[in-house]
């Protein structure tokens, strides 16, 4: 009897490197691992949206469109590129309007895309209807999505097979077009049990021939059993990744899984093991210069108790690390439980992930909500959609009154409908305005990326990827050791700045070696500024500070503006989430101390309101 033929997909250039290195990998030094992959005999691949998307713009200075067409022409008209979309969020991280939302599919098809899996974090279906309609409407295939984790112990409502059974009769009963189904498991925490049971349970309920995948993380420590319990469920796909970028935060390694079903009557996409070492040598001397954070390549015992998905896992403790704050990150995860529970049992994928993360740091930094999160906040009061049980009473309270917005229980792409800010004619203005021609593409680079989209069109931005250095004692031989006029002398452990050829480095210095932390582009160093006459102080009710280390994202007003209570002041960036800061009262603004791009540590003074 011949093997089931399961297909693969390689997850390896856009949930790998978005799980390990934040997305902050240039396509240059992967692409020839791309064409070892094509060789290799991979035919299906993940190779753009999610978070993937705004990191080539925020970090990388690159288009994520002429990424995608540079991919399509190495692996060939015929191989499936597949993408992810967070429904009527698209790539976006707030809710898109419906221009947005089709201008994501007829963009994602003319630049190569074949397939796209579109979740929403909620499981709210009317957060699908819309998006997947324009996905298939536009020609590319459809993979709808059933978002799944396991809750912390002790928590029940949601989140086991009779809720994942009352999903899927919704999206087939709501008349969803879709070509395949997907359950996904952004943080790896599903029991092996579930998974085998709620595979079960779809593949009775769904048409004949239904194609099933199963999508999960290493980072639990359980992938394979999932795995393999999919399979003799009944799956049909499933996806994996190579190494380095392959276990911990991410998926299974496909050498791995390769491994695991020998001897079952499974065949893994037709591949190959030596063609796969091949494959994965090839990667490994691809990505060897860059920075692989020890969290990337573990498995978390905390994760089933406070579920957090891999790439935002990566991206949080990678912010913590770079504001020296990585000592709180178990405080943090031990806060995320009483955060899920009175939340609403959303999926921990992205946003709601990150929503998830915000709040429990709120709460470990300034005490139990004490501080709503924004995107928590509008999360509970149901601007995102309808969370699968009813939040915490209290907490809606509080989020009402810290926010000041009333709950709402609108479809969540109606309420964007109403934002004049989310509508093409807002942004083909907002481009003729700076002088940048309003095509489609740059249409969506604007509306989903924001001022960083506008500096990348305008050729302004930097790049931003985290890379090791070579020992200081070994430079190279082109180049003259810096020296000081003590023959002996060596720098102090600790972190520094070096400017060279006009690129900025972040060097950690311990026990005689360099590792670059991060690099950016940087304006040849001019000389010294005089520093500003300090403004008088203020008092601390009129002093905004930073809540949050980040950095910032977008000045809203400026120094002379009259503002309400609850008026934007700026918008940081921290953990892929854009937050407000909002002005205290009242008044004038009298101070601005920061500037756009700048870092930010808690507690820092950003503007002054009197």
């Amino acid at each position: 009897m011949a093997k089931k033929y399961i297909d693969v997909m390689d997850t390896t250039f856009r949930d790998g490197f978005q799980s390990v290195f934040g997305g902050r990998v240039l396509m240059e030094d992967f692409f020839p691992a791309v064409e070892a992959a094509k060789e290799a005999g991979i035919r299906h691949f993940e190779f753009g949206g999610g978070a993937r998307f705004q990191s080539l713009f925020f970090y990388l200075n690159e288009n994520a469109f002429d990424m995608m067409d540079r991919f399509r022409a190495i692996v060939g008209p015929d191989a499936n590129l597949q993408t992810l979309a967070r429904g009527v969020n698209t790539v976006m991280l707030d809710t898109g309007s419906r221009e947005m939302v089709d201008l994501h599919a007829k963009m994602f098809k003319k630049h190569g895309t074949t397939t796209i899996r579109n979740f929403d974090a909620l499981n709210d279906v009317e957060n699908l209807k819309y998006s997947g309609e324009r996905i298939v409407h536009h020609g590319l295939k459809h993979e709808v999505v059933v978002t799944m984790m396991d809750l912390p112990p002790g928590c029940v409502g949601a989140h086991d097979v009779p809720f994942y059974e009352k999903t899927l009769r919704e999206i087939l009963d709501s008349g969803i077009p879709y070509n395949s189904i997907c359950f996904k498991d952004a943080s790896g925490t599903s029991s092996p049990q579930k998974v085998y049971e709620t595979l079960k349970m779809a593949r009775k309920l769904v048409p004949e021939g239904t194609h099933l995948r199963l999508h999960t993380h290493e980072t639990a420590g359980v992938s394979v059993a999932c795995y393999m319990a999919a399979l003799e469920a009944g799956v049909d796909g499933i996806d994996m990744a190579a190494a380095p970028v392959s276990g911990g935060t991410s998926q299974p390694d496909i050498l791995t899984m390769l491994h695991a079903v020998k001897g079952k009557n499974f065949d893994l996409g037709g591949l190959e093991l030596e063609k796969i070492l091949t494959y994965e040598e090839v990667l490994n001397d691809c990505l060897k210069d860059y920075f692989m954070p020890p969290e990337a390549t573990q498995v978390s015992p905390l994760i089933p108790f406070s579920p957090m998905p891999g790439g935002a896992l990566t991206a949080n403790t990678q912010m913590m690390r770079d504001n020296n704050m990585l000592d709180r990150y178990p405080e943090v995860i031990r806060a995320m439980r009483e955060v899920v529970e009175k939340g609403g049992y959303g999926t921990s994928v992205t946003p709601v992930s990150q929503f998830y993360f915000q709040q429990a740091l709120n709460n470990a930094l300034m005490g139990p909500w004490k501080k709503i999160a924004p995107g928590y906040g509008k999360m509970v009061l149901g601007y995102f959609g309808k969370t699968p049980t009813e939040p915490d009473a209290e907490v809606v309270r509080i989020a009402k009154e810290q926010l000041k917005l009333d709950p709402t229980t609108d479809n969540a792409i109606d309420i964007a409908d109403r934002d004049e800010t989310k509508s093409i004619a807002y942004w083909t203005k907002k481009l003729s305005d700076e002088g940048i021609e309003a095509t489609d593409e740059n249409i969506f680079i604007a509306a989903s990326c924001d001022v960083k989209g506008i500096a990348f069109l305008k050729g302004e931005t930097t790049i931003n990827v985290r890379k090791n250095s070579p020992k200081v004692s070994e430079p190279k031989p082109t180049q003259q050791p810096i020296q000081s006029k003590e023959e002996n002398f060596t720098m102090a452990n600790g972190t520094y700045t070096v400017i060279v050829d006009g690129q900025q480095y972040n060097v950690q210095i311990v026990d005689g070696n360099a590792n670059v932390q991060s690099v950016s582009v940087a304006a040849p160093v001019a000389a010294p500024v005089a520093a500003p006459v300090a403004a008088p102080a203020a008092s601390a009710a009129n002093t905004i500070c930073a809540e949050l280390p980040g950095s910032v994202f977008k000045l809203v007003a400026a120094v002379g503006d009259t503002v309400n209570a609850g008026d934007k002041i700026m918008i940081l960036e921290a953990m892929k989430m854009e937050i407000d800061v909002v002005a205290p009262h009242a008044g004038k603004v009298t101070s601005i101390s920061v500037n756009v791009n700048d870092k930010i540590e808690a507690g820092q003074v950003l503007a002054v309101v009197e």
